[in-house]
């Protein structure tokens, strides 16, 4: 739909307080109202158990995300008292033809969550952990992983799979896979969701498992937010070890490295499994292989057939709970450096392993520190058998690795702009050698990639987009879906 029934509402719901709407800056989604503070556009909104902020200051909040590149003014933003209000708002979105994201830690990196001149749902504010069981975790969609994790280790739990920064929510990782170390053993954490609380884009207040609407289900786990809102989520819990034995190993030569990490993930010997490109002492770029284990077997038996890392291995015994959160000081000196608030374009794809390091070598030959503006650089395979939910996809090959350059665009780097550019080059090399968007960076993907990504899955999640959002309100900025017009 084009912007005229938002126009119309708007004009309707003002005009009616005795305001006259005197134009729309699309650039901004601003409306300019004549005599009247932003405040009275909620006057044409249901009544909500929360609270519709409309102040600028509110909103502009939403516009911005963990990649500060794009920038999309709402309306408003619902800051949920209830599910009920939730379906309170779908309902009167469709009826107006008025977009709706659902925002929960707004660590997206290229405008996700973001909606201009529609309604933005902060999730944050619904955070309640229902139950903590021996096997079961129930809790509402806005919930951290943080304070999941802080309520399950009480019972020496965990969820079976973690994210390396813990202040994300459920509800957004659900939305695009979550990935982490234990991959390779129990897939992403969209394959340990036992059920959901969903409201549809249809204003439907459902529950649904992998036998309780089971379309349904595999259209919201890494649904990238299309068919409704999660609302709430019930997730497998897996006894938690008290302290793990950290192994990070250093390689200068990425063929063995690769070999080695190929070894340690199909034999099964530790229990988390990550990889990083770091820069070597000696110039050009350095391997290391992190891994943990919580077994009593010796070290010898678990670095044993490992090619010349012995000499350069770092092992640390640690709590659990301190693996969890390695990254925490890490996040901490960001912020206080400043660079956690500066743009982030990070690019992440998923390659087969038969052109892994092909892919990853050439890749490197061309990349240099100022490119990544000194983020990260992760590269590891792990096993596809562990993944199941059909949206997030991934090679069809029996390792697949996930290689992602996660920058920060300081001052002395090339601009933002540029390396989204250069993310959307990658992309399309990676594309062409069997390789996957993983949908959480700052890659340009136009509705016909996104029919290509899904590949033989598109048609069922077409079905399921016009069946739970027939008036295509929800999430426009993933941009899986032409714009109404």
């Amino acid at each position: 739909m084009s912007e005229i029934p938002r126009r119309e509402f708007v004009r309707r719901s003002v005009v009616g307080a005795g305001a006259l709407v005197i134009g729309f800056d699309v650039a901004s989604g601003e409306w300019a109202v004549a005599g009247q503070r932003t405040s009275r556009l909620a006057r044409g909104f249901p009544r909500f158990d929360g609270a519709l902020r409309t102040g600028a200051d509110a909103r502009r909040a939403v516009a911005d995300d963990f990649g500060h590149i794009v920038h999309r003014r709402p309306l408003a933003v619902l800051e949920p008292g209830s599910v009920d209000d939730v379906v309170r708002l779908l309902r009167f979105a469709r009826r107006e033809g008025i977009d709706v994201a659902a925002r929960g830690e707004g660590h997206s990196g290229f405008g996700q969550s973001q909606v201009r001149a529609g309604v933005v749902i902060d999730m944050s504010k619904r955070s309640r952990i229902h139950k903590v069981g021996r096997t079961i975790a129930d809790v509402d969609a806005g919930v951290t992983w943080r304070a999941l994790l802080d309520s399950t280790l009480d019972k020496n739990l965990a969820p079976p799979v973690l994210t390396d920064y813990q202040d994300l929510s459920v509800g957004g990782t659900l939305s695009v896979g979550g990935i982490g170390g234990a991959g390779f053993r129990h897939g992403a954490q969209v394959d340990n969701v036992l059920a959901l609380e969903v409201v549809t884009g249809q204003g439907q207040r459902l529950r649904c498992s992998r036998t309780r609407s089971p379309k349904l289900f595999d259209a919201m786990l890494a649904g990238l937010g299309q068919c409704g809102v999660i609302t709430r989520a019930v997730l497998r819990l897996r006894p938690a070890p008290t302290r793990v034995r950290l192994f990070d190993l250093l390689y200068v030569d990425l063929a063995t490295f690769a070999a080695d990490a190929r070894a340690v993930v199909r034999d099964g010997r530790f229990d988390t499994l990550q990889g990083l490109v770091v820069p070597s002492p000696a110039g050009g770029w350095a391997y290391l292989l992190e891994a943990t284990s919580s077994s009593v077997r010796g070290d010898d038996e678990l670095l044993a057939g490992l090619r010349d890392v012995r000499d350069q291995a770092t092992i640390t015994d640690m709590p659990f709970a301190a693996y969890a959160t390695r990254l925490d000081q890490t996040v901490a000196a960001q912020k206080q450096s400043g660079d956690w608030q500066r743009p982030h374009p990070w690019f992440g794809v998923w390659l087969p392993d038969r052109h892994a390091e092909a892919f990853t070598a050439n890749v490197l030959s061309k990349l240099t520190l100022r490119d990544t503006g000194g983020g990260p650089i992760l590269l590891y395979p792990t096993l596809s058998k562990a993944f199941k939910q059909p949206l997030l996809r991934i090679p069809s090959s029996e390792l697949v690795w996930q290689f992602d350059i996660l920058r920060t665009a300081l001052p002395t780097t090339a601009g933002a702009q540029e390396m989204v550019k250069n993310n959307r080059r990658l992309f399309e090399q990676a594309r062409r050698v069997g390789g996957f968007d993983y949908p959480v960076g700052a890659t340009p993907i136009s509705p016909s990639d996104w029919q290509r990504h899904f590949g033989d899955a598109w048609s069922g999640f077409v079905r399921a987009k016009h069946r739970y959002d027939p008036a295509g309100i929800l999430t426009p900025g993933q941009g899986v879906f032409a714009a109404r017009s």
